[in-house]
């Protein structure tokens, strides 16, 4: 199994700042187009992945939503747990499902 590389890396074999990693990664700021091709050249040499928990925990936003169903059984709150995560969905958040067995305490 080959290591996944982080952004230090990735900026190392660049031979640029994180910053500037980061800036390619997001397209924010003013960047060479020299040095942004060659950051993406070896992003897609390395098949660089940006590891999502990292960012959730530096922006601190997880793009998240959980959702507790009274009895997930029940077909009135399965569609609704099925619409949330549709339009959770739609803007790019994910839902953390839940089933709360009609127990209250849980």
């Amino acid at each position: 199994m080959t290591k996944k590389l982080n952004i230090v890396e990735v900026a190392e074999l660049a031979g640029v700042s994180i910053a500037t990693v980061s800036r390619v990664l997001n397209d924010y700021g003013f960047i060479k187009e020299s040095t942004k091709d060659r950051v993406l050249k070896v992003i897609r040499e390395t098949n660089y992945q940006v590891n999502a928990v990292a960012r959730n925990l530096r922006r601190k936003k997880t793009h998240s939503i959980g959702v507790i169903i009274s009895n997930v059984l029940s077909p009135f709150y399965s569609v609704i747990a099925k619409a949330v995560e549709d339009v959770a969905i739609k803007n790019n958040y994910s839902t953390i499902l839940c089933n709360g067995s009609d127990d209250p305490e849980k």
